[in-house]
């Protein structure tokens, strides 16, 4: 069963390869095109001298809830090994090129396959000519550190800010962002779902909806300490539809 967790929950808990703990998330990197995440930031501690290493998502084997755990299917060995990510942040495809031919998995970017998160294998070694990095066209990853703090811009000017990132933990989608709105209503949040995000802008800081403030203002509570339910995905849909069933009908 698929469980819906805040990211700052997810912090909280650590990482254990096949022969033992590796670190903690720190945050991650994820496609804005289809809200996927493409990779973990774990911090490995004194066990790799503060280096960060990346996770992608298809190397996980489980979540344990009460043991605040995320299984990793891998070795303490291959985690060392990987290439360093220190040095190219942000992540560039350079980077991730590497990344990929040394696990010896198919880019994600490569596939039909980006609905998912899953990274895909191989099944034929690359030609030792076609182990080079290239460099592809741009890419959309985006720093969940980064994009957190980002006003949310509506389509008739700005309420609230990103506050968290509501994941699903077996998709590794992000089905919702968390907005604090406290600056105009006094302590109330609201979610987004990226499916009325058009745009996030690194140079103004700031993600764009198809919704006015009216609708955000307007929206169904969220309660960071509760749990997300059917009913009230349900109710939060049918509000944000509606507004832009009224914005559609006033533009006629």
């Amino acid at each position: 069963m698929q469980v819906y967790r805040r990211f700052s929950d997810l912090k909280k808990f650590h990482l254990k390869a096949r022969d033992g703990e590796i670190g903690r998330l720190d945050e991650f990197y994820f496609d804005d095109q289809h809200w996927t995440v493409r990779y973990l930031v774990v911090q490995t501690g004194s066990w790799l001298f503060g280096r960060e290493v990346l996770i992608a998502p298809g190397m996980l084997n489980g979540v344990d809830g009460r043991g605040k755990t995320l299984g990793v299917d891998l070795t303490r060995e291959q985690v060392e090994n990987s290439p360093p990510v220190e040095t190219v942040k942000p992540v560039s495809r350079f980077y991730e090129e590497q990344y990929h031919l040394y696990y010896g998995w198919q880019p994600y970017w490569a596939s039909d396959l980006l609905s998912t998160p899953e990274v895909q294998p191989l099944f034929d070694p690359l030609p030792e000519d076609e182990k080079k990095p290239r460099n592809p066209p741009d890419i959309h990853l985006r720093s969940s550190k980064a994009v957190t703090g980002y006003t949310l811009l509506t389509l008739d000017g700005e309420i609230g800010t990103v506050k968290d990132f509501i994941l699903g933990d077996k998709e590794w989608r992000i089905r919702y962002l968390e907005v604090d709105i406290g600056n105009w209503l006094s302590g109330r949040k609201v979610v987004v779902s990226p499916i009325w995000i058009t745009a996030v802008d690194w140079l103004s800081n700031e993600v764009s909806v198809k919704l006015s403030r009216e609708a955000i203002k307007s929206a169904p509570e969220y309660d960071p300490a509760g749990f997300i339910s059917k009913e009230y995905e349900l109710e939060v849909y049918k509000h944000y539809s509606a507004s832009i069933g009224n914005i559609q009908e006033d533009k006629k």
